[in-house]
């Protein structure tokens, strides 16, 4: 079966704020027995994303805190070695929660689907075929609900969930501005993802003369991936009946204390405008249909995407903070 011992990354001490390498450590445990139920599952690749800041630190997270000493919780996708479940086979490939290690006894409920797009890079499956695409599809078509000719701002424009959900609301033939940190990332929203505008937010010294230059008609719906001043500026533009989709909070390290700023309900009031958070697993009924809508953009060229691949497991530490200073360019994934 290969590996005689199961490496994990697990979780050292508890960071307050962004996770750093040396709040992980590596360990070797046994390949798991499966039960009943199970299967024991291989992993390839490993996802990196920034909710993963939030399950470590925050008590008030959708999902229970990851606790010290637990092995880190994230998507992964990989092979059924063996299995005491009827509805997955050895040799199929899945994606689900199966956490920082080489192998995983699993059950049916972690699983988030199969993967059926052998013609493409399995590493899309955690990420543009996976939760990333599938967050800016369903962010975009179930939250924010596009109309042709909207315009549609994006923030963390060239990131894995940005990029994806800028690309659906082209797609759906809204005018798409993305906001983005630096030169480089500007490039790509603009030359990689089509986007018909893109915002430095670091060089921008007038943030909203700059979103009013990019969007002279004001801006009908917008997919947040990271609250504060950036949010404060798209919502002082929002034009009536405008949609706000909340989708991440990456501007803060921290939520405790509690952050703080302006008031959003007397634009939401006067605007007419609607914000909603969600998340992906909200719309687990739909995934086999966003996932073949994604996939068929990709062949046809319509869906372009980036990854950052690293590798081996002794990446996965640092790749939480890497997210958070930007380092990354495009989806960060780890291969095993």
């Amino acid at each position: 079966m290969g590996r005689l011992v199961n490496r994990q990354i697990w979780l050292k001490s508890r960071p307050n704020g962004i996770p750093q390498p040396e709040d992980f450590a590596i360990r070797e445990a046994s390949i798991p027995a499966i039960e009943e139920g199970e299967f024991l599952i291989r992993n390839r690749f490993l996802s990196a994303d920034p909710a993963m800041r939030g399950w470590i630190a925050d008590k008030s997270t959708y999902w229970p805190r990851i606790e010290v000493g637990d092995t880190m919780r994230a998507f992964s996708v990989g092979e059924v070695q063996a299995s005491n479940h009827p509805d997955y086979a050895v040799g199929d490939t899945v994606m689900g929660i199966f956490g920082w290690q080489d192998y995983a006894a699993a059950k049916a409920p972690q699983i988030m689907r199969k993967v059926l797009e052998t013609d493409l890079p399995l590493s899309l499956s955690l990420g543009v075929l996976g939760l990333n695409g599938l967050t800016g599809y369903f962010g975009v078509h179930e939250v924010l609900h596009p109309k042709a000719g909207d315009t549609v701002v994006v923030s963390t424009a060239a990131g894995g969930v940005g990029s994806a959900a800028g690309q659906v609301a082209k797609i759906s033939g809204c005018r798409v501005v993305g906001i983005t940190g630096g030169p480089e990332k500007v490039r790509q929203c603009l030359e990689e993802f089509g986007y018909d505008a893109a915002i430095d937010y670091k060089a921008a010294s007038d943030l909203d003369g700059a979103l009013a230059a990019a969007c002279p008609k004001g801006i009908d719906a917008f997919f947040d991936n990271t609250s504060g001043a950036i949010h404060d500026a798209v919502l002082r533009q929002i034009n009536l009946h405008g949609r706000i989709a909340i989708c991440g909070t990456a501007s803060y390290a921290s939520w405790d204390p509690w952050n703080s700023g302006p008031r959003p309900e007397r634009i939401l009031l006067v605007k007419r405008a609607t914000m909603q958070g969600f998340l992906t697993t909200d719309f687990a009924a739909q995934y086999e249909e966003a996932v073949r809508n994604l996939a068929e953009w990709i062949r046809a060229g319509k869906l372009k995407y980036r990854e950052d691949i690293h590798e081996g497991l002794e990446s996965a530490p640092a790749s939480i903070k890497k997210l958070y200073s930007g380092e990354n360019q495009g989806k960060l994934i780890i291969r095993l």
